[in-house]
């Protein structure tokens, strides 16, 4: 059940890159539960204490394996035999989902130290750079897209996917910076887009400064 449980720790952490919080649904009384205990047994522990990503998945292992009971209540609700893996990844995926959901600050704070090792293999295929010009306007979709009019009239996408610095000043109405002028600070990165069957290259933006 450890091993069980090691695996579906890993997939939680990468959940919290590949989704963003949706729309609440209802939960069922085992997922509310579980999803509860982990976030509760969380809150309980400093953040800032907590460094390293092996430090991280073992502080997610033991809030997980303190509700293994509630992970089998989970598992006989859907029906989920514990061998099946597949099924039992599905299951961790969902969990994380739901904790992204339910806002459980120490969980994204953790989900980002228990994916370190993740983010240092992406960092190997990924170039960096800087783009400064208009900004023409803020495309919410998935994510927040800033587009860019560089000095050669060309218009530039960046998705804002992760925390930067001086992040707070955009978010509440971004729409005041339009047709000022700013500086990205980016990093190139590929993702696989299910709908198109293949991988991409995004520009990811990891600072915004205003040019006066």
């Amino acid at each position: 059940m450890i091993i069980a449980m090691k695996k579906i720790t890993s997939l939680i952490a990468l959940t919290f890159l590949a989704f963003a919080a949706s729309a609440q649904t209802q939960q069922s009384p085992a997922m509310k539960k579980i999803t509860d205990s982990i976030c509760n047994c969380l809150s309980k522990t400093d953040m800032s204490k907590i460094s390293t990503k092996e430090e991280a998945t073992n502080l997610f292992l033991n809030c997980f394996t303190q509700s293994g009971s509630i992970l089998i209540d989970l598992a006989q609700e859907r029906h989920i035999d514990f061998s099946d893996e597949a099924a039992m990844n599905n299951l961790g995926e969902e969990i994380g989902k739901e904790l992204l959901k339910e806002n459980c600050p120490n969980f994204m704070q953790l989900s980002v130290k228990m994916a370190g090792g993740y983010d240092q293999v992406q960092k190997d295929n990924e170039s960096t750079g800087t783009t400064s010009g208009v900004l023409k306007r803020i495309e919410n979709k998935d994510f927040r897209y800033f587009v860019i009019k560089d000095a050669s009239n060309r218009e530039n996408s960046f998705i804002w996917l992760h925390y930067f610095s001086n992040s707070e000043k955009f978010m509440d109405n971004p729409a005041k910076f339009v047709e000022k002028k700013l500086k990205i600070n980016w990093k190139e990165t590929e993702v696989f887009l299910p709908q198109a069957k293949g991988y991409f290259k995004i520009k990811e933006i990891t600072g915004i400064e205003e040019v006066n």
